[in-house]
């Protein structure tokens, strides 16, 4: 039998919406566990006074330089000791999910059974970088619970300045928009950077995420290090019979506004068909007896929204692969970054196109370990040594596609043009 619960005013506010509280989870837990009850003290202080009581500190397991975050609490009297003593540590075990997030109910029963075992029970799934938390245990349990969660065939995660744990979307498992094969790509991508997950020696955290398709589920753009996204090259791929059950279900109105209007670079046209056009990049659909969409594929810059609203109808096309960016993150040293276009198109259906993609990988990760300062992130040692600097020293060429922001003036510098308007004036008088 746990100890008597702590008066908790501000956290049972919490419980009285309409969704479900993590508070009533806590309180659950709390029944047979006097480290939960002193948990909820802690909390409901930190509430009252506005102020975090957890410090940092070192806490691990055996062979691991990181996956542990520590945290032990600030919240003492007057001689010293901790007002909440069975909640003194909280320390939280990073642990890397499956490629796609794919979870049978007998794991996840295990997961919580461990954990309840030798922590709060309190599981997050996931966090940002897409670990597996479990929130909560203190320094003589962690090395246990890590060695059953290891038993269950799982392993931990990043933290501190290395390379971390990485997301993929559900992708080929489940969706049709898949371009790659992610699952596969997470993996062969990880197995290669295990040891600098495990012991941190960058300069700041590197963060992979693989989306199978350009609606990036993953969010890869604004928070990956190194984003891998699904594309294609060839013509979008179009079917007249989804695309006429679509139109007999959504009509006219519904089609123009929804499907053509919204298209960014009005690569989508609805013409009658007697007027669309032929050629080797437009694609075209039969809505109806008298109209179709006409697609221009050299303008097409795979929002995917027409994908979306007309799935099966419109479809990705069938040479498919990545495109690579870098340097996504979230506010730090210069503000919010977006993934600078690096590879423009990587194939990736053979072995060998993700060994390919590997050695970029390894090759950004090297150049970036030489040349960040401490507690930098990628995109910012980009904006600091300049996109041209960082491109030559991971030995990719530059291309049109990585233009990360149009001109913000007019002005070219002129150095030398008075020569070479001499030279064409001597010219034009030679041939007079």
């Amino acid at each position: 039998m746990a100890k008597k619960m702590h008066d908790t005013p501000m956290l049972d506010e919490l419980e009285t919406g309409p969704w479900p509280s993590f508070v009533t989870g806590l309180k659950r837990l709390a029944k047979d566990k006097d480290y939960v009850v002193d948990l909820l003290g802690t909390l409901e202080t930190s509430y009252r006074t506005k102020k975090g009581y957890w410090k940092g500190g070192t806490v691990g397991v055996f062979g691991y330089g990181g996956g542990v975050i520590p945290r032990f609490t600030e919240l003492k009297n007057e001689k010293g000791e901790p007002v909440f003593p069975d909640a003194a540590e909280l320390h939280t075990l990073r642990v890397q999910p499956p490629p796609g997030m794919h979870y049978n109910t007998e794991v996840l029963r295990k997961m919580c059974d461990i954990w309840e075992k030798h922590g709060t029970g309190l599981i997050a799934f996931h966090g940002q970088s897409g670990d597996i938390m479990f929130q909560g245990a203190t320094t003589s349990n962690v090395q246990a619970a890590f060695d059953e969660l290891n038993e269950l065939g799982f392993d931990l995660g990043g933290a501190g300045p290395a390379v971390r744990t990485s997301m993929s979307c559900v992708g080929a498992a489940r969706c049709e928009q898949s371009c790659y094969d992610e699952g596969f790509a997470h993996r062969k991508v990880i197995n290669t950077f295990t040891d600098d997950i495990h012991r941190p020696a960058l300069p700041y955290k590197f963060k992979f995420k693989f989306s199978g398709c350009p609606n990036d589920c993953m969010n890869s753009i604004q928070r990956a290090d190194m984003a891998v996204i699904g594309t294609w090259r060839d013509n979008m791929r179009t079917d007249e019979a989804l695309a006429r059950k679509w139109f007999d279900k959504h009509g006219m109105n519904e089609l123009v506004n929804d499907v053509v209007v919204r298209c960014p670079t009005k690569a989508i046209q609805l013409k009658e068909v007697k007027d669309l056009r032929q050629g080797d990049k437009i694609s075209t659909v039969q809505v109806s007896d008298t109209h179709a969409l006409e697609i221009d594929n050299s303008d097409c810059v795979r929002c995917m929204h027409c994908i979306n609203v007309m799935t099966g109808a419109l479809a990705h096309g069938t040479d498919t692969g990545a495109t690579i960016l870098i340097g996504g993150k979230r506010t730090l040293k210069i503000g919010d970054l977006m993934g600078t276009v690096v590879v423009p198109f990587m194939p990736l259906k053979q072995p060998e196109d993700y060994d390919n993609l590997v050695d970029l990988a390894q090759r950004v990760i090297d150049f970036f370990a030489e040349n960040a300062l401490e507690h930098e992130r990628t995109g910012e040692m980009i904006e600091r040594i300049g996109l041209v600097n960082f491109l030559e020293g991971i030995g990719v060429d530059i291309d049109p596609n990585m233009v990360s922001s149009p001109r913000t003036n007019p002005y070219v510098r002129t150095d030398g043009w008075d020569e070479e308007v001499a030279k064409i004036n001597a010219r034009k008088q030679a041939a007079a």
